[in-house]
Order: C-alpha cells, then sequence, then structure tokens
C-alpha cells in the first residue's frame, strides 16, 4: 500500500487539506474523514498524468 503525506486543518465546521507533494491543489470535507476521502481522489487525479502542468514538489540534494 502506498502513503502519501497530507497537511490538514480544521476551520469552522470544515476539515480543509492538501497533499505534501501537491500544495496548490487543496480540498475540504466536513470530517477528518471525507477530507482524507477527497485527498485520496485528488491524488488518483494529480497523480494519473491526464491533467496537464501539475506543480509538485521534490527534493534535489546538491552537496
Amino acid at each position: 500500500m502506498e502513503k502519501v503525506r497530507f497537511v490538514y486543518w480544521q476551520d469552522g465546521k470544515w476539515w480543509l487539506g492538501y497533499l505534501e507533494e501537491y500544495p496548490d491543489y487543496m480540498t475540504q470535507g466536513e470530517s477528518l474523514e471525507e477530507l482524507k476521502e477527497n485527498l485520496r481522489d485528488l491524488y488518483k487525479d494529480l497523480s494519473s498524468g491526464k491533467i496537464p502542468s501539475v506543480r509538485r514538489i521534490a527534493e534535489l540534494e546538491v552537496a
């Protein structure tokens, strides 16, 4: 099973979050579980290659 990291917080009644690798693409849910489901769907869409010009974060070794 593949795992990805995400950042999340609660704002009022909404749970907001984004995938650490794709910080430009946020989603929300009325519960933490709904947010996680939406993040899974978002990951599938962003990693499928079907969406052009997706911005990502990566690490670069410089020394």
